[in-house]
């Protein structure tokens, strides 16, 4: 096995859910510049995530379409105006 493979960086990181708002923290090395109040008053790194367990339609139980870019409305204007 190769010796020094896994970082040894590991900090406290606060993940949010960009659909619905959540956050939890963990332990990451993932590199952030935004930083956020956590619940115990300490600022800590933050990482905005497009979807996490909560909001995640297998886990959540609910067929939800997530449109982060506009494709929806792009596609139906492009063929509204063919109809």
């Amino acid at each position: 096995m190769k010796q020094d493979l896994h970082p040894k960086e590991y900090r406290n990181v606060v993940f949010k859910d960009m659909s619905n708002e959540y956050t939890f923290m963990t332990r990451s090395t993932t590199p952030t510049r935004e930083t956020i109040m956590w619940e115990d008053g300490k600022e800590y790194p933050l990482v905005k995530v497009e979807i996490s367990h909560q909001s995640h339609p297998f886990y959540t139980g609910k067929n939800v379409l997530v449109d982060t870019a506009g494709r929806i409305d792009k596609f139906k204007k492009r063929y509204a105006k063919k109809a």
